[in-house]
């Protein structure tokens, strides 16, 4: 709600002096309310003051300051002579707001009555029931929730703040750091307060308590919270639990009363890699190393015998030592370099901190190691027998979980999916340990947007795609899986600027529905499209359009024939992308023009046979127009066509506009255009390959269409399974050609 400017309507064309004195007029109302001066009130305000005049530094009206006073008889004043109910002073705090500071009941209701909204928070995010907490107002707190106050509203701050992962915090959390022990008690037991509720930070209201330097009645609440399930192992800043948080504060009952718990993580650490008894040897806390060492805390977290012998604590080293402590501990190799470059800083940082050891994993669930969130937790940077991994964290039992895993093992090494190291469970949860890669495809593209991407050769995209195609039919072929969720996020590239297929948590194991099939298709399709344009369409948009407009937004012949026949599978849905990586989008300019050469190098083109197989087959038919080498002639450069034409002379045999002697003439180009005596048609065609890509776009996939099922196919790069059935396109079964990059 936006302030609103009042003016005096005593204000006018009038002289400086009397404007002077309308202002000083408005500054004493202000005193005068402060003062609990009713009668000058009344005075100031019958002689124009303004009533909603409102002051330099914080915005405070003199109904702010009646409301902070708790004078209900100059608030109904106040509001008699128009003063605004709902204005917000600077912080956005309105008069409602600041009648549950001062926990008068009456104002709240007045204001409601007037137009407040139980809810309404100043810019801060701070709402009426949230102060009535904060200040500890029993009784304006039961009056808001019984009006139907928002017990668990989180905090809503501003934007720069909230990138800063500053609020969320919730009622609960505020009366816990003030140590209102029976406003905790009314919040959790009477109105249903989420003991568990995190602020932006991910602090519940547990570590908000431990983290207040001024709350004499922590221990008090801490029983309170841990009563009432308040997750033990929650963190604060830098990683800090609430059993660390208990050894700095030096409280032995916290931290005796925290060990009690079932669930306690008694070696977990902080974003330093310091444990609870690290942290105790340090600060020369003997009773509590001692008490953490009774309840099972390792000893391997430190130089603990070095640290007690420095503060000449020779019970304590001894006591250390009884309980497993090394007299010379060898930290991580300081000067370890990690493999990856992107996580490379943060990969250090763990490999130098103390962390416990799950089976073989070494890892740390903190804002600072995130690579990524998912639906069921996170994924995590971590050395899985000291090899760089990913590890995604799931709740043990999960079904997402079963399948990431069964389908991750069913892969083979050497793999375009993202390599299964192993996995590790540890009190509820299942971490999958997986190659490490350094970005998404949708971050890698961010890297080449804008880029040409319509008439040059894209080896980039060529090389992703292929990737992308190899790990899906292997997931399909070997694995026996469909994918079900393809999509830029989900395929990783490594440092050696390798693609990998990832996330199979949504994987389906193929039990002959084609359809199932045809989905991960289709999905292809979109990324062949959105990896050749770069991303500048997001796949999001590209899933919202049918299929008949992403083939239209092809950029070239190679591409918009390859989505086609993604999309048309025919009946061989699962052996579909084996035939497909034969295509000619997968083959360099050079292996194009290579086969071109060599199909017209065929002595019935050659000869111009009519009636011969090949020309029949490369005869365009009757519903075929319009195509970029109609006419051929007249496109090859003048110079280079009557150079060519020379050698038919004598017999006045020249190329004909047919495709078979464009194929005939690519073929007698490449023979003779090396040749000293053709220095200037070289000059004029540049490289041949760019050439005719540029010139006929269509040729290739032309004939490779009218070819593909023929003994003619000997001429497309090397085949990699010739006896496989063949995916049906738009102009019948695609290649078998492996290809030629």
């Amino acid at each position: 709600m936006e302030t609103r400017v009042h003016n005096n309507p005593q204000e006018g064309p009038t002289s400086s002096s009397s404007r002077r004195a309308a202002v000083e007029d408005n500054h004493l109302l202000i005193k005068a309310v402060q003062n609990e001066d009713v009668d000058l009130v009344q005075q100031l305000l019958e002689g124009g003051a303004n009533v909603n005049f409102q002051e330099k530094e914080g915005g405070w009206t003199p109904l702010h300051n009646a409301v902070q006073m708790s004078r209900e008889d100059i608030v109904e004043i106040l509001l008699r002579h128009g003063a605004d109910p709902v204005l917000r002073k600077k912080n956005g705090a309105t008069p409602f707001i600041l009648a549950a500071i001062v926990g008068n009941v009456k104002l709240l209701e007045l204001f409601l009555s007037k137009g407040a909204d139980v809810n309404e928070c100043d810019f801060y995010g701070f709402t009426a029931f949230m102060e009535a907490a904060v200040y500890g107002k029993v009784k304006a707190l039961k009056f808001l929730y019984e009006r139907g106050a928002n017990v668990n509203l989180r905090r809503k701050t501003k934007e720069d703040q909230e990138r800063l992962r500053k609020g969320g915090a919730t009622a609960l959390m505020d009366a816990a750091e003030e140590g209102h022990v029976e406003v905790l008690k009314i919040l959790l037991d009477e109105m249903g307060a989420d003991v568990n509720a995190c602020d932006n930070m991910g602090r519940n209201a547990l570590i908000h308590a431990l983290l207040s330097s001024h709350n004499r009645d922590v221990e008090a609440i801490t029983h309170l919270l841990l009563d009432r399930g308040a997750d033990v192992n929650v963190r604060g800043e830098r990683g800090k639990t609430p059993l660390i948080l208990a050894v700095e504060k030096k409280h032995l009952g916290l931290v005796r009363r925290l060990l009690e718990q079932e669930h306690i993580e008694i070696n977990d650490t902080d974003s330093d890699g310091k444990t609870a008894l690290l942290l105790a040897v340090e600060l020369k806390l003997k009773e509590i190393a001692q008490l953490l060492c009774n309840h099972g805390a390792s000893t391997d977290c430190g130089d603990l015998v070095m640290i007690a012998r420095r503060n000449y604590d020779s019970s304590l080293v001894k006591f250390l030592l009884s309980h497993g402590a090394k007299e010379h501990f060898h930290p991580p190799v300081e000067d370890w370099k990690p493999q990856s470059s992107h996580w490379g800083a943060a990969l250090k940082d763990l490999h130098r901190i103390y962390r416990p050891m799950i089976g073989k994993l070494k890892f740390f669930i903190d804002e600072k190691y995130k690579i990524a969130d998912t639906s069921e937790g996170g994924i995590y940077l971590g050395f899985y027998e000291k090899q760089e991994v990913a590890v995604k964290t799931f709740c043990e039992g999960s079904p997402r979980a079963q399948q990431e895993v069964s389908c991750l093992q069913s892969s083979r090494q050497n793999s375009h999916l993202v390599t299964f190291y192993g996995s590790e469970s540890h009190r509820g949860h299942l971490f999958v340990c997986v190659t490490l890669c350094e970005q998404t495809l949708e971050a890698c593209l961010d890297v080449h947007r804008g880029e040409d991407v319509e008439n040059e050769e894209d080896e980039f995209a060529r090389n992703v795609l292929s990737s992308i195609f190899k790990a899906v039919q292997e997931l399909h072929l070997s694995c026996g899986y469909t994918h079900q969720d393809l999509q830029p996020q989900n395929i990783l590239i490594d440092s050696k600027k390798a693609a990998h297929l990832a996330d199979f948590d949504k994987s389906i194991k193929w039990a002959g529905d084609p359809q199932e099939v045809k989905r991960d298709l289709e999905d292809l399709g979109r990324l062949v499209l959105y990896v050749v344009k770069k991303g500048s369409i997001s796949f999001e948009e590209l899933k919202a359009r049918s299929n008949v407009e992403v083939v239209q937004l092809s950029p070239d012949e190679e591409t918009k024939d390859l989505i086609h026949r993604l999309f048309h599978p025919g009946e061989h849905v699962r052996d579909c992308l084996s035939d497909l990586l034969g295509h000619p989008f997968f083959w360099t300019w050079e292996s194009r023009y290579r086969t071109l050469r060599n199909v017209g190098n065929e002595s019935d083109i050659k000869t111009r046979k009519p009636e011969s197989e090949i020309l029949k087959l490369l005869q365009p038919g009757p519903s075929e127009h319009s195509k970029s080498f109609d006419k051929w002639t007249t496109k090859i450069n003048e110079c280079v066509m009557k150079e060519m034409n020379k050698f038919y002379k004598k017999r006045g045999n020249f190329y004909q506009n047919t495709v078979g002697d464009l194929l005939k003439f690519i073929r007698n180009l490449g023979e003779h255009i090396d040749e000293e005596k053709h220095k200037k048609m070289k000059l004029k065609i540049g490289d041949p390959s760019r050439y005719f890509q540029k010139t006929f776009p269509d040729l290739v996939i032309y004939v490779y269409t009218k070819l593909q099922n023929t003994e003619y196919r000997k001429h497309f790069p090397q085949t990699h399974s010739p006896n496989k059935p063949q995916c049906d396109g738009a102009g019948g079964a695609s290649g078998l050609a492996s290809p030629g990059c």
